[in-house]
């Protein structure tokens, strides 16, 4: 049986024509489609989203399922091909059970239901869709054909298994301890999931706040193993369906004896309650029946897709986890570190990777697995790379079942040790490319700079360096670092993780699983993007931004917010640097395209470019440790000009002449030798600022020079003097006044000017032996 989607009509007689000269071309060109056809997620959310009946199955996209349930096939194509080229999708079995009388269905989704993975939205569109529902147990193997007017056809296809349920006291049979299988259920026990139906039941539910929570009728649709009401007509065997045969009902009193009534009187149902193996992995009849026999597929499902969790866990408002998660940048990570060759960059980049490099190494420890030993396949960063579901190897006092949670070791050799749940997050998010001076030097020697390649700069995620103030250039200085490595809990999860309450513009959006500090809102059809600073208050007070004002950190005299402070840094330092044709041309870089170190930049370049990098790859301008951004930025700029502070004057002849750069009397407008004569204009024409000149009655000062401006004699002759310029406005009069020092009387200086036309004054005023004088200019309308 199968079913006809039609797309488009038949292509003219002209086109068919056209299209029977090209069908050599036509050949090599059906790949371009990058067709599949599979199992499609749909969720608590989605049904919420679309609008779809109350009374629709929830699926977790899994390839094996309940006798009777729903399978919501669907035929997705490359994103870029047309689909307006797509004649028809045609959909069949191409294998089922003897004696099955299974068919092929129209789909009851919506066309606006799109793809359901976040990643693979930016791989894959819809071409078609139709429903299967298993009538037996046993195997189908599905088809789509995909017509189209340019491309030929293209034929793909899957297989779904149909099971049983066999509840847990069957899994335990090989997975409590079977010599070379897996070792899953003892760790299970020690899970939430494991008694999440029983606690419920016997009222000692509660939540993450410590509210007391009460199982209901709707909770056993998550709670326990094949609850489906549908499906039941089809000799299903889930926990509805023995429910249903069985005459159980739920406890009408909620009492702490309930789980054991039900245990003693009830075992068929105690067997498929709580959250189990098959919830995640499907029926597990077919698996139980391929048990010890070779040559034959396991039968059982093992997803990393999210949607394996979210057929619970997007159910906002209850739970959202999976929601929030939706939401967010690990969501939607591409399949460009994938594939072939990527061995090293899938340890971080996808759920596979990710796994089989904790499994290989140890929680402890940010090494990496050797290359070969990889699953190089694409999946996007889900629930599953982050927490271990049966539990397995993680400490008891874990109970978000974290994967990794432990010491990390950073790139440089840092251990560290106070991250508490953010080290999950570090064993990612630092510089993978090893130490910063090592990735230095063995990038100018064209050497590798990681296992298998060789990459500039300590590449994207170096949220943990900069935090934990680690791993940059520092020339052998020790910088200030802010606290919040030591005074926020869990550090990155005390923050991005915050708690965003239902009813707050915020929620599902920002915090939590979504990792986000920002939102976007939209007011009268203009988006407005909105920083969450909520738990920044409890620190930092009521703040509306995170570009709040800190301190001048880039010495231009105005203290500005601090990510304008950096970002002023970042564009300071980047116009020292090369272009992408190797010359400093003054520009400012904003990008790594046009900041783009070469093996042929010196070694002071590289240096100031990596820290570049570690600032910008970093993200958040400063927010996350201001003080060290700041301060590996400014050595920078300092190595290659040999000024350190900001305005000042050049480290060398301060430290000649003051023994240090912090000395105050070495200040660019500091006058030391008492002639009112600043130490910039001293250094500017080679004046030794602790010799004092000769003050004359004329206002004149004369001093000895140690160097010479283009003539025979190191005499120099200073006019202290000040240009004041001002806009003036035709017929009205001004008057230039003057003091020594605020507070005190002004004086006139010169006569009143009579404006005769409107344009720019400037007037120089007489000399003065004072070190400071104030102008100001006053006019009659």
């Amino acid at each position: 049986m199968k079913i006809n989607i039609p797309i488009k009509p038949k292509p003219t007689c002209l086109l068919a024509v056209v299209l029977l000269t090209m069908a050599a071309a036509l050949a090599t060109q059906a790949a371009a489609l990058n067709g599949r056809v599979i199992p499609r997620p749909v969720t608590p959310g989605d049904v919420t989203t679309y609008a779809l009946p109350a009374s629709t199955e929830n699926s977790g996209g899994i390839l094996t399922v309940g006798v009777g349930t729903p399978v919501y096939l669907e035929a997705d194509v490359n994103i870029a091909f047309p689909l307006s080229q797509i004649t028809n999708v045609a959909f069949a079995l191409a294998k089922t059970p003897i004696g099955s009388a299974a068919v092929i269905a129209a789909s009851p989704l919506p066309a606006n239901m799109g793809i359901y993975e976040p990643s693979d939205k930016l791989v894959y569109q819809v071409a078609g869709r139709a429903l299967l529902r298993p009538d037996m147990t046993g195997q189908y193997t599905v088809t789509a054909t995909i017509g189209t007017l340019t491309n030929g056809t293209t034929v793909v296809s899957n297989t779904i298994t149909a099971g049983t349920y066999e509840g847990v006291g069957v899994c335990i049979d090989c997975h409590d301890g079977s010599p070379n299988i897996p070792v899953k259920y003892p760790y299970w026990t020690n899970t939430a999931h494991a008694t999440i139906f029983t606690k419920g039941i016997n009222g000692q539910l509660y939540s993450s706040t410590g509210q007391l929570e009460v199982e209901s009728v709707s909770c056993l649709k998550c709670h326990t193993v094949g609850y489906d009401t549908n499906a039941a007509s089809f000799a299903d065997n889930g926990f509805f369906a023995m429910a249903h045969a069985d005459g159980w009902t739920f406890p009408t009193v909620v009492t702490n004896s309930n789980w054991a009534s039900m245990q003693a009187n009830y075992p068929n149902e105690a067997n498929l309650a709580n959250i189990q193996c098959e919830n995640c992995h499907g029926p597990g009849s077919e698996h139980l029946a391929a048990a010890g026999k070779t040559n034959i597929p396991s039968k059982i499902t093992v997803s990393y897709t999210s949607g394996d969790c979210n057929q619970c866990h997007d159910a906002p408002t209850h739970h959202f986890k999976g929601t929030e998660w939706y939401a967010s940048s690990h969501a939607v990570t591409t399949t460009i570190p994938s594939g072939a060759g990527r061995g090293y960059c899938v340890q971080c980049h996808t759920t596979a990777g990710f796994i089989t490099r904790i499994n290989y190494t140890g929680a402890n420890s940010t090494n990496f697995a050797p290359t070969n030993t990889i699953d190089t396949t694409f999946s996007a960063i889900g629930c599953q790379t982050c927490h271990e579901p049966h539990g397995q190897t993680i400490p008891t006092n874990n109970p978000h079942l974290i994967r990794a949670l432990a010491a990390v070791a950073m790139g440089d050799g840092t251990l560290i040790t106070n991250a508490g749940e953010a080290e999950l997050c570090l064993q990612c998010h630092h510089s993978r490319d090893g130490s910063a001076t090592n990735n230095v030097v063995q990038y100018a020697l064209g050497k590798p700079t990681y296992p298998g390649g060789s990459s500039f700069g300590p590449h994207d995620g170096v949220q943990g360096d900069m935090i934990e103030a680690v791993n940059a250039i520092t020339y052998g200085q020790t910088f200030p670092s802010s606290a919040h490595r030591s005074t926020v809990t869990n550090v990155c999860v005390g923050c991005h993780m915050q708690t965003v309450a239902a009813g707050d513009p915020a929620f599902l959006h920002a915090g939590g699983h979504t990792f986000e500090m920002k939102y976007s809102v939209v007011t009268n059809g203009v988006t407005n993007v909105v920083d969450k600073t909520d738990v920044c208050a409890q620190c930092h007070g009521q703040i509306a931004s995170f570009n709040f004002p800190v301190e001048d950190y880039d010495g231009d005299g105005v203290i500005e917010g601090v990510q304008t402070e950096v970002q002023n840094l970042l564009n300071k330092l980047s116009t020292l640097l090369p272009n992408t044709n190797g010359v400093v041309d003054g520009s400012v870089k904003t990008t790594t395209t046009t900041l783009s170190p070469k093996t042929t930049w010196t070694q002071a370049q590289l240096k100031a470019a990596y820290n570049w990098q570690f600032v910008n790859n970093d993200g958040s301008l400063g927010v996350h440790n201001a003080p060290f951004a700041t301060g590996i930025l400014k050595a920078s700029i300092a190595d290659l000009t040999g000024v350190s502070a900001a305005g000042g004057l050049p480290d060398a002849w301060e430290i000649q002449y003051f023994g240090s750069i912090t000395n105050a009397s070495g200040a660019p407008n500091a006058s030391p030798a008492g002639d009112g004569i600043p130490n910039w204009l001293k250094y500017s024409l080679g004046l030794n600022p602790l010799v004092a000149g000769i003050q004359v009655s004329n206002g004149v000062v004369y001093a000895n020079g140690t160097g010479y401006l283009g003539g025979s004699t190191n005499t120099i002759q200073i006019y202290t003097a000040a240009d004041v310029t001002f806009n003036t406005v035709a017929g009205t009069t001004y008057q230039l006044q003057e003091v020594s020092s605020l507070g005190g009387g002004w004086q006139n200086v010169g006569s009143p000017i009579l404006a005769t036309n409107s344009a720019s004054m400037s007037y120089l005023t007489p000399t003065r032996g004072n070190l400071q004088q104030y102008f100001r200019v006053w006019h009659n309308p």
